[in-house]
């Protein structure tokens, strides 16, 4: 499976872990990489003493390349990049917000850059930004989203249109047929999310797990577009955010159910009735909680039967 994101990222399979909040420890992390996929640890839950503990952990647990998702509205976002720098970190995607702002200077210490986006423009403006991978993310996607709502499938071609640099297809997939797919709509290679949260090493509470295979296609929403876009489980916090939609509710006011730390108190603590429960789409199809290593195995199996099957059907 050798290709541009294989290559770039000194991986066997182009298959990447997202750097999902409350999620993607160094556990995670180490255990993709170690499978042949790119394990990235989630920056955007941790204080800059707890990731540089999470990198330091990372590299005793595998030999393999890891890199680091860095949300660029982070609070602590100049300590992240220094603990980057220090811990020799050699991988780093970055996502919400402008990428120009540190491409280059993490480029100029001998870091590969990678920048999600969510739109055309968006694309073009990080492949602009001098970045060497580009991850296009369809609204399927759980967390944090664009605002656009252009699905995964749709948005892959024209992005490939509009860049030549390696491209990440992400958002509402979770299988080796979606891979496919993905690829050939033009992907190099998939970033996958929803699909690790349901693992062993996910530091997700086993509340949030549980709940995660119990999802249904139709029960998670994007909502919130007022403050950062966010795809959650319908639950009974989702429904207060719902109802004060009903009632012509302000931003502030939306801001103030909000709150601090919902999805830590959804995903890390396993509040199922006040917290943030963030998932895409595909839960639907996730019904297991098993390893990392056994997800990876599954995906390229799938993968093989997938491509096998569309040649069968073509009579190749």
């Amino acid at each position: 499976m050798e290709n541009r994101i294989t290559n770039l990222f000194g991986i066997r399979y182009p298959i990447i872990q997202a750097g999902m909040v409350w999620v993607s420890g160094h556990k995670l992390a180490s255990a993709v990489s170690n499978a042949g996929g790119l394990g990235l640890i989630g920056a955007g839950s941790m204080y800059p003493d707890v990731l540089r503990e999470h990198i330091r952990k990372c590299k005793k647990e595998t030999q393999k390349p890891f890199g680091v998702n860095i949300p660029l509205f982070y609070p602590d976002l100049e300590e992240i990049l220094k603990i980057i720098l220090e811990e020799e970190v050699r991988i780093v995607f970055t996502s919400a917000g402008n990428p120009k702002l540190y491409t280059k200077e993490l480029q100029d210490e001998g870091i590969c850059v990678t920048h999600v986006v969510s739109s055309v423009k968006f694309a073009m403006k990080a492949q602009d930004a001098g970045v060497d991978a580009i991850v296009a993310e369809g609204f399927e996607a759980g967390g944090h989203n664009g605002r656009e709502e252009t699905t995964t499938f749709t948005l892959i071609p024209m992005v490939k249109k509009a860049i030549d640099l390696p491209l990440l297809a992400a958002g509402g997939i979770a299988s080796g047929g979606g891979i496919v797919a993905a690829m050939a709509l033009g992907a190099d290679a998939v970033q996958i999310g929803s699909r690790f949260v349901a693992s062993n090493e996910s530091s997700a509470h086993s509340n949030f797990k549980k709940k995660v295979l119990m999802t249904k296609d139709g029960d998670t929403h994007l909502t919130l577009k007022e403050l950062t876009p966010v795809r959650l489980i319908k639950n009974p916090f989702y429904d207060k955010v719902e109802e004060l939609y009903k009632n012509n509710a302000s931003k502030e006011e939306l801001k103030a159910l909000l709150g601090r730390a919902r999805a830590k108190l959804g995903m890390f603590e396993g509040d199922l009735v006040e917290g943030e429960l963030e998932i895409g789409q595909i839960a639907g199809l996730i019904d297991e909680i098993k390893p990392a290593a056994d997800i990876i195995s599954d995906l390229i199996e799938e993968f093989n039967v997938a491509q096998a099957r569309i040649c069968s059907t073509l009579g190749f």
